[in-house]
């Protein structure tokens, strides 16, 4: 009797994995940023920190809020694929068989084969062949607006209370290096993360993700201390 198991593949994890690394690296660069460009218009610890938690809050909502809606588009255009193509196969089900056998044929199969083929998955679940293999649709793929809108929502606020809490045991007259230099750590940290759940290149996702970290910090840096310097 064969042994079946189930593999494990990266792809599964698509949907959360974007969105948790786009919204942990948003809370760490967007808070760090702002935190930098209050401290370099020489404003108060308590204003620093206040500022801080404000972008927490602010962007953590704007986070889930995003990708709730921009997910739920995906969503609704799913939805409205599957209804499509439900009603179809109530329509003209032999149709439906010929259009499932030339994409197999396309992908390789011979025409018996892959009208043998077209016909058992059909007998099978016919919805869920055409969807899967007419319009791309597998339930690990689906797109989930909650799940997203949450992923992002939270990610955000764990990225962005770590410069919060450099913020807090930092002295105020190293309080910019120190947030830049635990920020991009933690960057650096985040994009080796990244890249071994997604099986993407180390060292290209590290270096990605600390560069534009570094630059959008040094850009708000310079805007702080010019405003700062102006009042």
């Amino acid at each position: 009797m064969a042994r079946t198991h189930k593999e494990q593949h990266r792809m599964e994890r698509i949907g959360w994995l974007r969105a948790a690394v786009l919204g942990a690296n948003d809370g760490i660069l967007s808070t760090s940023s702002l935190i930098v460009g209050v401290a370099a218009a020489n404003a108060a610890h308590a204003n620093i920190l206040v500022a801080g938690i404000a972008g927490l809050v602010a962007g953590s909502m704007s986070m889930a809020a995003g990708e709730y809606v921009s997910v739920s588009s995906q969503a609704d255009t799913e939805h409205a694929d599957i209804a499509r193509e439900t009603q179809e196969l109530k329509d003209d089900v032999e149709h439906e068989r010929d259009e499932l056998t030339s994409i197999y044929v396309k992908r390789g199969l011979d025409q018996k084969l892959a009208r043998q083929v077209a016909l058992q998955l059909m007998d099978h679940d016919p919805l869920e062949a055409h969807a899967r293999d007419e319009l791309g649709i597998t339930p690990g793929l689906r797109a989930r607006p909650v799940q997203a809108a949450l992923a992002s929502a939270g990610s955000f606020a764990v990225g962005a209370i770590l410069p919060l809490l450099t913020v807090l045991v930092a002295p105020q007259s190293s309080l910019i290096p120190f947030v830049i230099l635990v920020s991009l750590l933690i960057l650096a940290g985040l994009g080796v993360l990244s890249a071994q759940t997604g099986g993407a290149p180390i060292l290209k996702a590290t270096i990605r993700v600390t560069f534009w970290g570094a630059l959008a910090m040094g850009i708000t840096y310079v805007v702080g201390a010019l405003f700062g310097t102006i009042v």
